[in-house]
This record gives C-alpha cells, sequence and structure tokens, in this order.
C-alpha cells in the first residue's frame, strides 16, 4: 500500500472532510495538511476525530493565495495533491459567478503551478459531471466533450482543462475524477439532500425545482471516497476517471423517498410531509439529466459503489435527525438570506 504526504485542499468542506474520515480509518499511515479557507461550507466542526491526530496539520488559507501555497509545498515535500478545494453550489454561481472563477480556475492554477514548481509527484483533480452538460439518453464518457451550462460547471470545465494543460505542456502528473452527486453526512443543507431533510423535519416547505423531473445520479459519499484513493494510488497519469452511483432517479422521487424516511424516524405520516412539496420557478440553465459511464474505472480499478441509494439515504436521513445541534450551529442568517432571495423574490 502506497504512503503518501499528501495535500489535501478544501478538507473542512462535505466531500473532503468525509475524505479525510476515510483516511484516518483506512490509510491511517498517510500523512495529511488540509487547507481550507473556512468559507460557509468549511466546517471544522467536521474534523473533530482529526483533531491531535499526529499524521495530520490543518492551514486555513486559500489556494489562490500563491505566498502561501508555495511555501507549504517547499517546507511539506507534498508526494500527493488532492484538490477539492472549490465554490460548487450551482444556485450561488448564477447569482455570482466571481468567487467560482476566483478560487475554481485561479485557485486550480496557483495550485498546478506549485506542483510543477516543486515537482509534485502526482496532482488529482476532484471534479464534477457537470462539465459534460445535459444529456437526454445513454452516458457520459470520459472522452466525451465539455459543455457546461453553468457559471459553476463552467468554472470547473475550465480547471479540468488547466489540468489537462499542465500535463501535455509541462508533463505534470495530473489526473482528474469526475463524479456524479454525492449525498451522505457533512453536506451543507444548501444542497438537495440535507435541504429537504431539515425542511421535512421542521415542518416547512420543500421547495422543488420546475416539476421536478431532472434526473440525476446519486453516489453515496463514502463511495466517491474510496474511489478517489483508488485513483491517487493507481490511477493513470494525464487520464480522467468517471464515478457514479448508477442510482438516477428524478428529483421529485428524492424528495419523496426523504419524506418516507424522515416520517419513520419521526414516527409521522409520510403523506403529512408529501403535502409540504412546493413547486417553484426553475433556475436558468437547469440541466435536465446527467448519466456517466463507469466503466474506465471498474476496469482499471476495480472500484464499484457499494451503498444502494436507498440504503445510502437511510443512512443519510439519520445522520442529520441525529445531529440537530451541528446543523444548527452551521447554519447562518446569510444561508437564510439567500434562500429567502431565491424562493421568495426569484431569479433576478
Amino acid at each position: 500500500m502506497a504512503r503518501f504526504r499528501v495535500l489535501v485542499t478544501g478538507g473542512a468542506g462535505f466531500i473532503a472532510s468525509n475524505f479525510l474520515h476515510y483516511l484516518l480509518a483506512d490509510r491511517p499511515s498517510w500523512e495529511v495538511v488540509n487547507l481550507d479557507l473556512l468559507t460557509y461550507a468549511g466546517n471544522l466542526e467536521n474534523l473533530q476525530a482529526m483533531e491531535g491526530h499526529k499524521q495530520y496539520r490543518f492551514v486555513r488559507g486559500s489556494i489562490a493565495d500563491k505566498g502561501l501555497v508555495d511555501r507549504l509545498f517547499q517546507e511539506e515535500g507534498f508526494d500527493l495533491v488532492v484538490n477539492f478545494a472549490a465554490e460548487s453550489h450551482v444556485d450561488r454561481s448564477i447569482l455570482d459567478a466571481a468567487p467560482f472563477i476566483e478560487t475554481n480556475i485561479a485557485g486550480t492554477q496557483v495550485l498546478l503551478e506549485a506542483a510543477r514548481r516543486h515537482a509534485t509527484p502526482r496532482f488529482v483533480q476532484i471534479s464534477t459531471d457537470e462539465v459534460y452538460g445535459s444529456i437526454a439518453r445513454g452516458s457520459f464518457t470520459e472522452e466525451s466533450p465539455l459543455q457546461p451550462n453553468s457559471p459553476y460547471a463552467a468554472s470547473k470545465a475550465a480547471a479540468d482543462l488547466l489540468c489537462r494543460a499542465y500535463f501535455r505542456t509541462y508533463g505534470l502528473p495530473v489526473i482528474v475524477t469526475r463524479s456524479s452527486n454525492n449525498y451522505g453526512p457533512y453536506q451543507f443543507p444548501e444542497k438537495l439532500i440535507p435541504l429537504m431533510i431539515k425542511s421535512a423535519r421542521q415542518g416547512k416547505p420543500l421547495p422543488v425545482y420546475g416539476r421536478g423531473e431532472n434526473v440525476r445520479d446519486w453516489l453515496f459519499v463514502r463511495d466517491n471516497c474510496r474511489a478517489i484513493v483508488a485513483v491517487c494510488e493507481g490511477g493513470r497519469i494525464g487520464e480522467v476517471y468517471n464515478i457514479g452511483g448508477e442510482e438516477e432517479r428524478q428529483n421529485i422521487e428524492v424528495v419523496e423517498l426523504i419524506c418516507e424516511f424522515v416520517a419513520r424516524e419521526l414516527k409521522k405520516d409520510a403523506a403529512d410531509l408529501r403535502s409540504l412539496i412546493t413547486y417553484v420557478q426553475d433556475r436558468p440553465g437547469h440541466d435536465f439529466r446527467y448519466g456517466l459511464d463507469c466503466g474506465k474505472i471498474r476496469r482499471e480499478l476495480g472500484w464499484q459503489p457499494e451503498t444502494g441509494f436507498s440504503e445510502g439515504l437511510k443512512k443519510t436521513v439519520h445522520w442529520y435527525l441525529t445531529h440537530d445541534e451541528w446543523l444548527e450551529r452551521l447554519i447562518s442568517g446569510a444561508y437564510l438570506n439567500y434562500y429567502a432571495r431565491i424562493y421568495e423574490q426569484g431569479w433576478r
């Protein structure tokens, strides 16, 4: 088993914090530096289990800070960079794309350049299926063209292309992963699943875009963490790997299933929770369906998802319903005002 001195960026966020928990349990020999700016979705409480761990160090800062990033690379001599750091919410990117350009594009370039200057042996860029755009039928392969349809997706596609350019021009050992919709513990409650769990528990409206017919493939976050570790240890340099759960659902199906599981946990009537579903104005440029062909990572690295959607969603609902204090400490007035703007005032 490979041992790495690794820089994980954005480690206080959703997927990356789950990744760090996975490393602590399954790769305890890895030495980790976590670089995170702690913006609204970054929460050190996600990483309480890491506190005092001799293989772990936290540094607060931005991946776009050239001086800080270069100093870390020089001091630490990283074997591996795993870049999770990103502005990641489509709705926010529609309201203001500037932070997405700063972090997702400029920040990625700063990391790539530092890795090039310090001859880092491996750089794994964490991307998204949204860079491919929407597909009515079939699935995207790693060779499919990039056709992003939101400012968020465009910023991630640009970062992917920078990674390709640094590999082709400089020979930087870069690998890109593109996963479908992740869900699980520690996700900020602006995303569909935690937002619906929170609202259902509180008896508040469950806002669903359009008619809820948009289709997403759902991937339990631990399965994505397993896949990323497999790519870190055995992925081919210069390649892209799709990572999907092969669990496609319409958004309305997901919301209705959440109502059922929340009702079971709280001993309520699922019909009462479903009555809270409120259809709201669809967001601009809303991709209808995503679909990933994950044959490459299966063939080359032997990875496949282990957690079915129903099982994973039950676990996720239970986690949120038993972590009230975590959720309440996380939610800010800015978060509440943000959703009021979208759902009450519309897109302006």
